[in-house]
């Protein structure tokens, strides 16, 4: 590791969605020290060009790695899948997306091959998680559904009742037959609606969610490169900045993280 063990885990995503990812990591790694970037003057990045979110997550993981970080998250599904190979290039220190780590949960649970995905228009339209799951077994059968409106009820905390069930129900019908026995949240914002994509998908779908895998990837890493931080190192640290207002992030970020976010400074990212 270029940076030493106690040094913090560095994630970054476009806004909030990012932190179901960090709170997976916590949870996962307790004796992490963390500094999170919502880069929420520019969400979202799914409507943006490749180029584009590249030169956004360069200038990210520069502000990330100014403050110490030992590895890089790339928390957000469309930065994954357009601007890892160049991070990994121009970085430091490792860099973990959360596709791959979501795809390999998938290749791992699925019995018959049948994996369903669903995302942002802009990470379906990439192709990410149905290249990575068809490169690694050719026999899987995968396919992908945009949810465009699972965000905004994440956002809002519309995660339970008729309304978030009836949009699920139009999105994830196709998901109940054709052999789909696997199902891989593939938006960080969808974690919070899990209970309601159970219910409407079934026992017999297994639910992925891409958080929870990248935060195991993140583990296995460190614990490879002996970089993880002792359990004798006392109370972690965890910084939280966003390149806009931060009220709105420490609101509707609560509810992502699943605890109180007491402090987000915000920062200028100037190109």
């Amino acid at each position: 590791m270029r940076q030493g063990s106690h040094s913090p885990i560095g994630v970054f995503d476009s806004g909030v969605g990012g932190l179901t990812v960090l709170k997976a990591l916590m949870s996962r790694l307790p004796h992490e020290s963390t500094v999170y970037l919502g880069d929420t003057a520019r969400v979202p990045y799914g409507t943006k060009s490749g180029e584009v979110v590249t030169r956004y997550s360069l200038k990210n993981a520069e502000f990330l790695l100014e403050r110490g970080i030992k590895l890089l998250v790339v928390a957000c599904n469309t930065a994954s899948a357009v601007a890892l190979p160049a991070l990994e290039a121009a970085l430091p220190v490792p860099v973990v997306g959360v596709i791959l780590p979501g795809a390999r949960a998938a290749l791992a649970r699925t019995q018959g091959g049948g994996v369903g995905i669903i995302g942002t228009p802009g990470t379906i339209r990439s192709g990410a998680y149905q290249r990575a799951l068809e490169s690694a077994d050719p026999r899987v059968r995968a396919k992908a559904r945009a949810c465009p409106l699972f965000v905004p009820l994440a956002e809002e905390g519309w995660t339970t009742g008729d309304v978030p069930l009836l949009v699920a129900r139009d999105y994830l019908a196709e998901f109940t037959r054709d052999g789909v026995d696997t199902l891989v949240l593939g938006c960080t914002h969808y974690p919070l609606l899990k209970g309601v994509i159970a219910e409407v998908v079934g026992p017999h779908v297994a639910l992925v969610d891409s958080a929870e895998a990248t935060a195991d990837a993140v583990a296995a890493l460190l614990s490879e490169r002996d970089g993880l931080a002792p359990a004798s190192r006392g109370t972690p640290e965890h910084a939280y900045y966003v390149t806009d207002v931060p009220e709105r992030f420490m609101e509707v970020g609560a509810r992502f993280l699943g605890r109180p976010i007491t402090a987000a400074e915000q920062v200028d990212l100037t190109f």
